[in-house]
């Protein structure tokens, strides 16, 4: 999954009949420049002559263009990325902190099959899972497909220790 562009989001803007003025322009160059995820203030720090309820107004209408998606960070910090097109949910390492986008053809089976079984009209679900990446966990010392360390559950084995 690769993230959107700066340049593919002055596109969409335009075809949304959006203007691109030069603030928004500029905050989109910074944003991709930001890298994994970043915070609001980061941006406001990286481009100091935008004002900030512009930043707040160009991050909400990323999002609701699906450019952008907002990301819980470990400790309930809340962080923004460039979004892949298709629709994905996060990996987060709890350790360094980085974040992967996945997607899952099972999981939104699941979603699918709680909209049957409650009759809800599911609109929108958003999904975090925190754990230690592979870097990490070799970092540690702990092969990828080994045990898991002490007190660390891996999805579909067993708690080791």
């Amino acid at each position: 999954m690769s993230a959107v562009t700066a340049d593919a989001i002055a596109r969409l803007l335009a075809r949304r009949g959006y203007r691109l003025t030069g603030p928004r322009r500029h905050l989109l160059e910074v944003m991709e420049g930001m890298g994994d995820h970043f915070a609001a203030d980061d941006v406001l720090s990286a481009a100091p002559e935008v004002g900030r309820a512009t930043v707040f107004r160009t991050l909400r209408l990323l999002q609701e263009l699906g450019v952008v998606c907002q990301v819980v960070l470990d400790q309930g910090a809340l962080a923004y990325r460039l979004a892949p097109e298709e629709h994905h949910h996060h990996l987060l390492c709890v350790e360094c902190g980085a974040v992967q986008d996945f997607s899952s053809d099972a999981l939104e089976a699941v979603f699918e099959d709680v909209q049957a079984r409650t009759g809800y009209a599911v609109e929108a679900h958003r999904l975090e899972v925190y754990g230690r990446c592979p870097d990490c966990l070799a970092r540690d010392g702990v092969p990828r497909d080994g045990p898991a360390p002490d007190g660390v559950a891996r999805v579909g084995g067993s708690r080791a220790g």
